[in-house]
């Protein structure tokens, strides 16, 4: 008989699932956080691990004391943990650790120390962290997408041939943060390896849903670079790893360096330390691994497959709901039959209604948290809504000078293991009142921010208050 978790039982192992807050009407309700796809919660084992732990903390390396050999083989434990979860061995790939999956991604364009004539082919999806590296260094080609926001796979087969010999790497989201649609990275891999490139594969929105495998090197169809970060697995803030084939990165030079770094150094030469060392300069985040490594645990326990099927019953509630509000439109895939097929994502807008006030609304009146804005996909936002080169430009214009109400952007929902279909219920009802114009507040817009908050309201406290939100009544 199995001794996972069930799903009902992993929402009470996650932090503050029922913390309530403060509504406009002085009420208050349960908290429900629908912005997963940014951060999660910590699990409670995850802070307990932690905790644990904690009194037994001494820094990893040389250290000849006991907490230090103990902290060294529970760090190790923990990189092997982060890397076996997706499909790494640490005797052939290496599984450097740092701050996050933008550090991760920085460190891979340093590494491949391209030039202007090498080509890097991205897409108009990308996260901003898996785009902007990019240009620094190299020709950036963007692969188009299809009329419902996917990914365009001829495109790729079209532009690895427009620039035969000359693309050095392909970098591509494992699935996409707006829209939760799931690339064939795999597919892709093989493609790419076939022209002499590399696939780096960013998956900080993948990773948390699906199960990975990097696939071994002699597979055409393996990931060479892989990056993903655990404050998306409900884990500490300040950890991400990037996973590569050791053949990969064995000639690259440490873009940061520093202690850690190396094995000797004279007044005129360095000797590098081995990998993953030599790319991890200073003390490194030891109690993050040692959480990430928690989290992923509990995660492998409750099985990818079945955090997959929750949430994408999720989504599929949410977007059969959303069928019979006309003036709700979801972007991406708007069937709830698709939902197994891509990440439990929606995003959407109320028509006639900006984005910013029904994320104030939601807030402030219902007690939902969501996400706003352009989502560090600005291209993708922009080409989701249809917006012309013109308009665009417009818009850059009117940021430059401070202009910010006027940036567009669209509402995300996005769902973890621990939320449920009475939480997606009210997020829909929450929608239907926004939509019929029926909310109780009075809105303003600050135009510093961009931001709606209630009129004539200071909602927090003072003090040691300062925490407790007071309601505007």
């Amino acid at each position: 008989m199995s001794t996972s978790p069930s799903l009902d039982s992993m929402r009470e192992l996650v932090v503050g699932t029922e913390e309530s807050v403060t509504l406009l009407d002085g009420s208050r309700r349960a908290f429900i956080n629908f912005d997963n796809a940014s951060s999660t919660p910590f699990l409670h084992s995850v802070l307990d691990r932690v905790n644990e732990f904690a009194p037994l903390y001494a820094s990893v390396g040389r250290g000849s004391g006991y907490k230090s050999h103990l902290s060294t083989e529970a760090f190790a434990q923990a990189r092997a943990t982060i890397g076996r979860f997706v499909g790494a061995s640490l005797d052939t790939h290496a599984v450097i650790l740092g701050k996050n999956t933008t550090e991760a991604l920085n460190r891979v364009a340093h590494c491949l120390q391209l030039s202007q004539g090498d080509v890097v082919l991205t897409s108009l999806m990308e996260h901003h962290s898996n785009d902007l590296p990019w240009r620094r260094s190299a020709e950036v080609h963007h692969i188009g997408l299809c009329d419902d926001g996917s990914l365009d796979i001829g495109h790729v087969t079209e532009l690895l041939e427009r620039f035969q010999g000359r693309v050095r790497a392909v970098a591509i989201s494992g699935a996409s943060n707006v829209t939760g649609y799931i690339n064939p990275i795999h597919d892709i891999a093989a493609l790419v390896h076939d022209a002499g490139g590399v696939i780096v594969v960013d998956a900080a929105q993948l990773a948390p849903h699906r199960t990975i495998d990097m696939l071994d090197e002699e597979d055409p169809r393996h990931i060479d670079f892989l990056a993903y970060t655990g404050h998306k697995m409900y884990a500490p803030l300040g950890i991400g790893a990037l996973v590569a084939l050791r053949s990969a990165v064995r000639a690259c030079e440490p873009e940061i360096v520093g202690g850690g770094t190396v094995d000797f150094v004279t007044e005129d030469d360095v000797v590098w330390s081995r990998l993953p060392e030599r790319e991890e300069a200073g003390t490194p985040n030891i109690v993050g691994a040692i959480g990430w490594a928690q989290a992923i645990d509990e995660l492998t326990d409750l099985g990818m497959d079945r955090v997959a099927t929750h949430e994408s019953e999720l989504a599929a509630k949410m977007l059969s709901s959303l069928e019979d509000a006309p003036k709700v439109e979801v972007f991406g895939d708007p069937k709830p039959s698709g939902s197994r097929d891509r990440l439990g994502v929606v995003t959407f807008r109320v028509k006639g209604i900006s984005h910013r006030l029904i994320a104030a609304i939601l807030g402030y009146e219902g007690g939902i948290a969501v996400r706003t804005g352009l989502f560090c996909a600005h291209t993708y936002v922009q080409k989701l809504l249809g917006l012309s080169a013109d308009a665009s430009e417009t818009i850059a214009r009117g940021m430059r000078s401070g202009d910010r109400p006027q940036v567009p952007g669209l509402v995300r929902a996005s769902f973890g293991i621990y939320n449920t279909v009475a939480e997606v219920e009210d997020l829909v009802a929450m929608l239907d009142v926004i939509a019929a114009e029926r909310y109780a507040g009075e809105y303003v817009l600050d135009p510093e921010t961009g931001a709606y908050a209630p009129a004539d309201c200071d909602l927090w406290g003072e003090g040691e208050d300062a925490w407790s939100p007071r309601g505007c009544t």
